[in-house]
């Protein structure tokens, strides 16, 4: 059994941890509380440990009455790896307590450049990060787009790809942050970061990608372009994106005229918080033109890399190839697996 941790309990973190829960070779020895919170009492509630992430979460959490066994030091002494879900830019902090604990470690897209010697997406480069320290999973939108190009270029190939993204505003549960009434560019220089962030997965891609954030918490839309090196039918694109793991085809002709007809869609087939943690692409987006395929691609920004972390923590365990990871994984998470 792989015993892990997960150090932040927000969005990702308790994903995460669900995940785990749900793996059988993995045991969840517990996951870090920063202030007494519903969250942490629905935790334990699941019979999930808690540990406070320092001496002064820990007196905070034991006057709310909540049941905490220790620090995160106490749990990196009791866990192989350590998935690092804490706040955004907090990963180069975190780092050296997880290296002194001689814990491997897995760190989210947010957690900071250089982070980690490998930038993770399972289906991509699973074999990079077998037998390394630590990995960082990169983000949703980038995870997104590493499937989408990566299932077209192994099928025909992707000469340059440019997308431009319309990112939601915040998650559901966050209630402080905007925009309101407003489409914010993000940023208002070009290129945005995505396509760096792609080519440290897809080394030597030619992609350029711009951003800006609407008003919604639903989803990510990516308006994504790719130019073929070899002639294709948009049936021929649309066929390779099937067949590849973690992406799923919808046809607005059954209903799906938004984002929100795929989360209700995740709702009413009984997806674990209606979370989509495949790459949505409109079947009847797929386009070719001129030697370039046009599509929209959809990215379900709380769930699409919660079974990246899952695989990223079998390939630092090591053990595993891709195909068995993979496959444990999405079969735990109730992802038909291709």
């Amino acid at each position: 059994m792989i015993k892990v941790g997960v150090n932040g309990y927000g969005t990702i973190g308790r994903r995460v941890a669900d995940a785990v829960s749900k793996q059988k070779d993995m045991e969840l020895v517990g996951v870090t509380a920063a202030h007494p919170h519903y969250k942490y009492t629905v935790a334990q509630r699941k019979g999930v440990s808690l540990y406070a992430v320092d001496l002064k979460s820990l007196e905070a959490m034991k006057a709310s009455g909540a049941g905490v066994k220790g620090t995160l030091n106490d749990l990196l002494q009791r866990v192989d790896v350590i998935v690092d879900a804490a706040p955004e830019d907090t990963g180069p902090v975190n780092r050296p307590a997880y290296e002194q604990a001689g814990v491997k470690a897995v760190f989210q897209g947010g957690a900071g450049d250089g982070v980690a010697p490998v930038s993770f997406v399972a289906q991509c480069n699973f074999g990079e990060a077998k037998g390394k320290g630590s990995v960082q999973v990169v983000s949703c939108n980038t995870t997104g787009l590493c499937r989408a190009i990566g299932a077209v270029d192994r099928a025909v190939g992707v000469a340059r790809a440019r997308a431009v993204l319309a990112r939601r505003a915040t998650d559901p549960d966050d209630v402080k942050k905007g925009p309101i009434d407003a489409i914010v560019l993000d940023p208002t220089t070009l290129p945005s970061h995505h396509g760096p962030d792609v080519q440290s997965v897809l080394r030597g891609l030619d992609i350029v990608t711009m951003a800006f954030k609407v008003p919604t918490t639903h989803m990510h839309l990516h308006s994504l372009i790719l130019s073929l090196k070899k002639q294709a039918t948009k049936e021929e694109v649309a066929a390779a994106l099937q067949a590849a793991p973690r992406m799923m085809l919808v046809d607005g002709k059954s209903g799906f005229k938004s984002t929100a007809n795929v989360i209700d869609w995740a709702r009413e087939s009984g997806r674990d918080r209606n979370d989509v943690y495949e790459d949505v692409v409109w079947r009847d987006s797929v386009t070719v033109a001129g030697g370039e395929a046009y599509m929209f691609l959809g990215v379900h920004q709380e769930a699409i890399v919660v079974p990246e972390n899952i695989d990223a923590i079998r390939a630092l365990a090591g053990g595993y190839t891709a195909e068995e990871s993979m496959r444990l994984t999405d079969e735990s998470l109730g992802i038909p697996h291709r």
